[in-house]
């Protein structure tokens, strides 16, 4: 007897569920993962989308698996904030060579108000140009997310990274309810949210289950569910720590329930294949994409990190039939919360 899946958004899952469904069949749980993606999302279509520094290195946070920490031994060095006619030059590249959505991180704890004007006018920018747009700032307080929100930012990016437990194991500079302060502070400024985190850092299944439960429970769905595979960088904790302990490192079948997982909790959430690509082989990427993965980050680089590269990429469609999606007008702003 068949079994039925169900395609409804809910905000109630139980780590139980969760865990269940990490726990099924690999066929079987593609099979309901693809079911879930296709009742909401156009089958074999993949949005594009670039990523650019626009200010590198020197953060004050202690975030174990990024290079761009101050805590970090990685050779990353400090940056000032980009022009912003150069940001829209390399927002322009992007656009030409076929991404839909632009986004934009700064290596802050949280922006200077001193920033904000610059910020602002690179959103009108890239978005004059018919892109959606994604800031990634850091932490917000409610008086900037809301300038953001009236400059017509898209999305907001802010990962909660891993599980509520193993998340002090990683971060000890800002806590988790942080995170969720921030999260709540754009979705009060009627931006939409960017949320996901990092598997592969030695994190238990049971770490990856809470992971997802937090970001299937909250009040509302991200619009943009980013799972990253940790790129291990010497001279950090996490990557110096892999280097030690290479079994950490999560398996590619593992990965693919993780995303799979995703795509059944969250269903009108677009499933990102971020960080992590370049080391991934194309049957790896496969299976991503048919465990639900919808978008992906083009270009050569993410942020300090390699990436595959759109020729790459661009043979891997061909082989699979994969297509971009078509650009999109720039997102209507969520409505606030109330």
């Amino acid at each position: 007897m068949a079994t039925l899946i169900e395609t409804t958004t809910r905000n109630d899952w139980t780590r139980e569920e969760i865990a269940d469904l990490f726990d099924l069949p690999f066929d079987e749980l593609m099979y309901r993962a693809q079911t879930v993606h296709r009742a909401h999302h156009a089958p074999s279509e993949v949005q594009l989308c670039t990523l650019l520094s626009i200010k590198t290195g020197g953060c004050p946070e202690d975030c174990g698996y990024c290079s761009q920490s101050v805590a970090a031994d990685s050779g990353v060095k400090a940056t000032k904030l980009m022009d912003v006619q150069a940001v829209l030059q390399r927002a322009a590249e992007a656009k030409d060579a076929g991404s839909q959505r632009f986004c934009m991180g700064a290596a802050w704890r949280n922006p200077k108000d001193r920033d904000m004007d610059a910020i602002i006018q690179m959103i009108a920018g890239v978005r004059g140009m018919g892109m959606e747009t994604c800031m990634t700032l850091g932490m917000l307080t409610p008086e900037q997310a809301q300038r953001l929100g009236e400059a017509g930012l898209d999305y907001y990016n802010h990962n909660i990274d891993t599980s509520p437990e193993r998340y002090g194991d990683v971060i000890t500079t800002r806590t988790f309810g942080e995170r969720l302060d921030t999260l709540e502070n754009v979705r009060s400024a009627g931006i939409n949210v960017c949320c996901g985190g990092i598997v592969g850092m030695g994190e238990t299944r049971a770490d990856r289950v809470g992971f997802v439960h937090a970001l299937a429970t909250l009040p509302r769905h991200p619009e943009s569910v980013p799972v990253n595979a940790l790129v291990p960088v010497k001279g950090t904790v996490l990557g110096d720590m892999l280097a030690d302990t290479p079994l950490a490192k999560i398996d590619d079948i593992e990965f693919v329930r993780t995303v799979a997982v995703a795509r059944i909790t969250m269903p009108l959430s677009m499933v990102r294949l971020s960080a992590g690509r370049e080391s991934m082989g194309e049957a790896t990427q496969a299976l991503c994409f048919m465990a639900g993965a919808n978008s992906i980050f083009t270009g050569d680089k993410l942020l300090t990190a390699g990436n595959r590269g759109d020729s790459a990429d661009a043979a891997l469609f061909a082989k699979l039939g994969v297509r971009p999606m078509e650009a999109p007008e720039p997102m209507r702003v969520c409505e606030a919360a109330e």
